[in-house]
């Protein structure tokens, strides 16, 4: 359809709409069809053409204009926009383009503006980058020139509508059913966890199944930079969410002044989304207090994790490199590699516990392995093996639950 006449269209209606008050999407929606109804007179306009039309209007108006069909996309993951005709998207871990572009930069930006706001985020030239997410719970992040030299960038990870339980994962063979089983038996006595892993490798993912394993009479407080995690089946769920700067630089709520906080609101389990800077020795000192907790953090293996955790303590904290590593193998039990491997999939790598401080190296003792074993139909197999017992089983015995070994 020819361009210049569907652009009049979309103008007709902007013109047609109440800008002077707030108006309803069926109101919108009534414009929009009074216009086309119009416009059916005058050209022919066939019901697929105006339902496409309708939609498209619409999703300008009211929606993010041509994202919001790749956000209804289940089929895919990640949206990237590389400026305002270059868009790529992400499906089964490979990246196509999608064949849409936005009508313009201005209208681009109009949509960043739409979605910064609707968190009260401020993005522009004095503060280019921000980070936000969407009503579905999708993460953004937006970069703006003169950071960016190709313009306005947008990039939206999406998650899906129901977060995948641990059965699903066990499906998947992202985990097996005995690693996952042992996991469990973990969190109910009270281990502190840390999952591990490089970007998009499904930390949050496994984060939110294990949740499922929390007793439901825990108080539990989940503090995130911005808001990602999805644990509604808890009943006693307090949510916390860092804040940015304002314009002024003034009135930012930090990811460390939260975890302080929640220390005061009687928590049973502190689920800290990700810890990647100075509050990491906020989240340590409150796990050595006495405090249950969960989390995740980038890395490439659960070995290189302990060196970043070492490196956020020391960005402005003045302690002896011995007392940091002694701060983290007495307070984190167990940490779980994750890794996207050359297939595309997801899969816990690793599983291992902390076994104490020797000749000033934190100790890693691993309890379960991924073997690989071969290739089949352009998928990687292998298992997920046991190949240690958990040696500190105090927390399960305070528990009350016994031994887990030989189960």
């Amino acid at each position: 359809m020819d361009k210049e006449y569907v652009a009049g269209l979309k103008k007709a209606v902007m013109d047609k709409i109440d800008v002077t008050r707030q108006t309803t999407d069926s109101e919108v929606l009534e414009v929009i069809d009074k216009v086309l109804a119009s416009a059916a007179g005058e050209k022919y306009l066939g019901i697929p053409e105006r339902l496409r039309l309708r939609k498209d209007f619409f999703n300008s108006i009211r929606r993010l204009d041509v994202l919001q069909e790749l956000i209804e996309d289940e089929s895919i993951t990640e949206i990237m926009v590389n400026g305002h005709d270059r868009i790529f998207v992400e499906r089964e871990g490979r990246l196509y383009e999608s064949g849409v572009a936005f009508e313009s930069r201005e209208k681009l930006e109009d949509i960043i503006q739409r979605i910064a706001s609707g968190v009260n985020r401020t993005v522009n030239e004095a503060h280019p980058i921000v980070d936000a997410r969407l009503a579905d719970g999708s993460r953004v992040n937006i970069v703006l020139p003169p950071v960016s030299l190709e313009g306005p960038i947008v990039t939206i990870r999406k998650f899906q509508k129901e977060m995948m339980s641990i059965d699903t994962l066990v499906e998947l063979e992202s985990i097996s059913t005995e690693a996952a089983q042992f996991l469990g038996m973990l969190i109910k006595g009270h281990y502190n966890i840390l999952c591990s892993g490089g970007t998009g490798c499904g930390k949050s993912t496994l984060l939110n199944a294990l949740s499922r394993f929390i007793p439901l009479s825990e108080r539990v407080i989940t503090i995130e930079d911005s808001a990602e995690l999805s644990m509604k089946h808890l009943p006693n769920l307090v949510r916390l969410e860092a804040r940015n700067a304002n314009v002024e630089g003034k009135h930012e709520i930090a990811i460390r002044e939260l975890i302080r906080t929640a220390l005061r609101m009687r928590p049973d389990r502190l689920i800290v989304g990700e810890v990647r800077g100075r509050e990491c020795i906020d989240m340590l000192q409150s796990l050595n207090t006495g405090h249950c907790g969960m989390s995740t953090a980038h890395a490439n293996s659960p070995e290189d994790v302990l060196s970043r955790l070492e490196t956020m303590v020391l960005l402005d904290e003045n302690i002896p490199l011995a007392a940091v590593r002694s701060q983290i193998a007495s307070a984190i039990d167990i940490i779980i590699g994750i890794a996207r491997l050359r297939d595309s999939s997801r899969r816990v790598t690793k599983i291992c516990e902390l076994d104490g401080v020797k000749n000033g190296e934190i100790r890693l003792r691993t309890l379960f392995e991924f073997v690989e074993e071969g290739e089949e139909n352009g998928r990687i197999t292998g298992n997920l093996r046991k190949v240690n017992d958990l040696r500190h089983t105090g927390k399960l015995a305070a528990a009350g639950m016994g031994e887990i070994n030989g189960q």
